[in-house]
């Protein structure tokens, strides 16, 4: 399924099994914060199958973004507060910065998880 400002390859899986699973109202939810807020999100990472997840992060086989519904989007400075600001109002649940480092490394984390095993509201920052 194609969906509007997010093609393809931004939402497959980066092993490059081309697992692109992502949940249609968790697409439908970051489509209208996008609108709303009126600037493109780049996306570093989407889907994830449950072998790269374990490869690249700690969540292991069962992370967030093995569900099809978490983003992460490449941003920093006053877009970055935007969309964090904003998130909650839209639903998403789950909400990481990473602020540090590289500017293409900088992101914020977005997902809508309710499941016991991803304790939701939640908010964090990524380590150094």
């Amino acid at each position: 399924m194609s969906y509007q400002y997010f093609p393809d390859y931004e939402l497959e899986c980066k092993c490059g099994c081309g697992a692109k699973d992502m949940d249609p109202e968790f697409m439908y939810r970051l489509i209208r914060l996008r609108d709303t807020l009126g600037f493109p999100f780049p996306v570093s990472s989407a889907f994830r199958c449950a072998k790269h997840n374990r490869r690249v992060s700690r969540t292991g086989m069962t992370g967030p973004h093995t569900t099809g519904r978490a983003v992460d989007i490449r941003t920093s400075g006053e877009r970055a507060w935007e969309i964090f600001t904003e998130a909650k109002r839209f639903g998403f649940t789950g909400i990481g910065v990473r602020q540090h480092g590289p500017f293409s490394q900088r992101i914020v984390h977005l997902d809508d998880l309710t499941a016991p095993e991803f304790p939701r509201p939640r908010i964090w920052s990524y380590k150094a």
